[in-house]
């Protein structure tokens, strides 16, 4: 499947669940059994994270997922390297506030490249809109929802960060990341949120797929207010 494929599917039917294989949290050669377990647990997008790795150490992380999620047709992303992603055809991007800047990375992707933004803020969300619209990102994830972990040094943008992206309607695809596990999920779920990233919560799980599954029964069940 190719990177334009992933874009249609992905205009066509927009995931719920986008889990993220984060080398701080497992080794690497675990990642071709959690992805499969993954998507087995209904993941529709799954992003490699190796902040620490150089280059080619992410490119030999990719290729061994990249199979796994083409057989499955869920695009498969990598955080914050541009030149990892033009060696690999078939994968996208994601990048954060402080990494290249958005337009750049889409004249050297072309457009047949799915490239995601994170946003933190009300201005970086409505920025990320704008962007999607010129045809530079094609989604975008807001948060930290809650503390996590896996960012550290970001303060949470809370609850009420995610009531007002709701109310706001975004067109572009957008997902909520930071501290979401089954005890969280039912706050944001309720105020009307849909798609959802998901770390450590799947990654620490005993069983991942099962765990997975369990997060968008979850998600599905609740009740928006």
């Amino acid at each position: 499947m190719t990177a334009n494929a992933d874009l249609q599917r992905l205009n066509r039917a927009p995931c719920t669940l986008y889990a993220i294989l984060d080398a701080s949290y497992v080794n690497e050669a675990a990642f071709p059994g959690l992805a499969d377990q993954l998507i087995r647990g209904g993941a529709g997008m799954l992003q490699i994270r190796a902040k620490h790795a150089n280059t080619e150490e992410r490119v030999r992380m990719a290729r061994t997922v990249l199979p796994i999620a083409q057989s499955a047709s869920v695009p498969l992303i990598i955080n914050d390297d541009l030149e990892a992603v033009i060696q690999l055809p078939g994968t996208g991007l994601h990048i954060g506030q402080d990494d290249m800047p958005p337009d750049e990375a889409r004249d050297r992707l072309g457009h047949d490249r799915i490239i995601g933004l994170s946003t933190h803020s009300r201005e970086q969300a409505e920025q990320a809109e704008q962007l999607a619209e010129q045809g530079i990102i094609d989604y975008f994830a807001i948060g930290p929802v809650f503390a996590t972990p896996t960012k550290p040094d970001y303060t949470p943008v809370t609850p009420d960060l995610v009531h007002w992206a709701i109310a706001r309607r975004f067109k572009t695809l957008h997902f909520f990341i930071g501290g979401l596990n089954r005890d969280t999920l039912p706050i944001v779920g309720k105020l009307g949120a849909k798609r959802v990233v998901i770390v450590s919560a799947l990654l620490r799980a005993s069983d991942p797929e099962t765990e997975a599954k369990a997060c968008l029964d979850l998600l599905s069940d609740i009740k928006t207010v």
